[in-house]
């Protein structure tokens, strides 16, 4: 049974589902399409506490490999099923992960130094935000609503 919401609220619930699905989707596809991308040079260059593991992954050659493959797909098919409002929790899910661990490779933290790329504030970056965003959708069931979950959702 769906709790009621008010027009606006589904509004910006779904647009907020789409636009963090178009940001996925978008990094995806230039990954999978684009030549001779590499999450090795990301993972070699990761500052902070856990620099030691991502240089670890980012060295090796069969785990580069993979990342590459789980990284490029999975941003593209979250992306998907996040616009399409599809398999909608385990998008919010995955993109969290993701978002979590792009947050961690690179920590905005004070005394790490590494690339402070745009939306990087001490502490919060775009990728925090981001994730803060995708678990605010896990609580509301926007694929339900205005999605093809709502085709699983007994009436």
């Amino acid at each position: 049974m769906l709790k009621k919401y008010t027009g606006a609220q589904l509004f910006f619930l779904t647009c907020m589902r789409v636009i963090i699905g178009w940001h996925f989707l978008y990094e995806g596809y230039v990954k999978v399409t684009g030549e001779g991308w590499s999450s090795a040079g990301y993972l070699n260059a990761a500052p902070g506490p856990f620099a030691g593991i991502f240089s670890t992954l980012g060295h090796s050659a069969w785990m580069v490999g993979g990342i590459n493959i789980i990284m490029s797909w999975g941003l593209t098919l979250i992306g998907l099923a996040l616009i399409l409002g599809l398999f909608t929790r385990t998008a919010l899910v995955g993109a969290a992960v993701f978002l979590f661990l792009f947050y961690i490779t690179n920590p905005p933290w004070i005394g790490v130094q590494f690339m402070a790329g745009e939306g990087s504030y001490m502490i919060v970056n775009k990728n925090l935000v981001e994730f803060s965003a995708a678990l605010v959708l896990l609580a509301f069931p926007s694929g339900q609503i205005w999605g093809f979950d709502r085709l699983f959702v007994k009436q």
